[in-house]
């Protein structure tokens, strides 16, 4: 692991070419957030999506990635100014975007993460100058530059319009959803079904071309080196609930055993 620089670690660590892992978190517990920043992973998306987390415990948890080296991101609901703000007040380092299928909900996206005049982002007091460790001004001075913005492929018109998406500035990682493509082509789960893996070979093509970093789900380590020699810049591998499910599971079962 290279010694880069920056504020948000795990931007800084993309902008070098290196590739970077996360953990998504839906459990609403400071402890989870604490354990997993701990683990040497450079990011937790914190997902208000699918995870029953409010804001006041996004907050804590937010606050308890600080001196981990893990960067806090934020899955949103949708693609809303004013559900991204109160997010960013807390001192999340960027937003991670659903369903991002048109250039119009990139450039929300991109705009929704970031002060005017590159942005629509509302100014106020904050925490979040105190989670990123710096005064108010210089906070305001760096927040655009280091928010990252993640945007979520999960349909076959996002892929369509993929290359429009990608021409947007302000986008710094995009993520591939087989799962969710597989849902939206009437095939769910089946994560080998031809039009599934020619849409997600598609996709991966435009992103690529694009320079912009890859993103992808890697629940092994077979699936992990599949994915980093496919191109992909950021690696999710593992889910809290599917973690402590299988590690629970496994303690009960060896336990019993023999």
């Amino acid at each position: 692991m290279s010694d880069v620089g920056g504020i948000n670690r795990m931007k800084a660590r993309l902008a070098a070419g290196e590739t970077v892992t996360a953990f998504m978190v839906t459990m609403p517990s400071v402890a989870m957030a604490q354990v997993l920043a701990g683990s040497g992973v450079d990011c937790l998306i914190l997902d208000m999506e699918h995870g029953p987390i409010d804001l006041a415990t996004l907050h804590a948890m937010v606050a308890a990635t600080r001196g981990s080296g893990a960067t806090p991101i934020v899955r949103v609901p949708w693609t809303e100014p004013w559900l991204v703000k109160p997010v960013l007040d807390t001192g999340a380092m960027g937003i991670n975007f659903p369903m991002i299928s048109t250039a119009a909900l990139a450039r929300a996206s991109a705009a929704a993460v970031r002060y005017p005049p590159e942005g629509v982002r509302g100014v106020a007091p904050s925490y979040a100058p105190v989670r990123w460790g710096l005064p108010m001004p210089e906070y305001l001075r760096q927040a655009n530059r280091e928010m990252v913005n993640v945007i979520t492929i999960e349909d076959p018109e996002a892929v369509r319009n993929l290359d429009e998406i990608l021409a947007v500035p302000g986008i710094d990682v995009v993520a591939i959803a087989s799962f969710d493509l597989s849902m939206s082509l009437g095939v769910p789960g089946q994560l080998e079904h031809p039009a599934l893996t020619a849409l997600v070979r598609e996709a991966e093509a435009k992103v690529l071309r694009s320079g912009i970093p890859l993103a992808g789900v890697a629940l092994s380590p077979e699936a992990a080196q599949a994915k980093r020699a496919a191109g992909y810049r950021m690696l999710l591998v593992g889910f809290d609930v599917q973690m402590v499910d299988g590690a629970a599971r496994g303690a009960v079962a060896a336990a019993v055993s023999g």
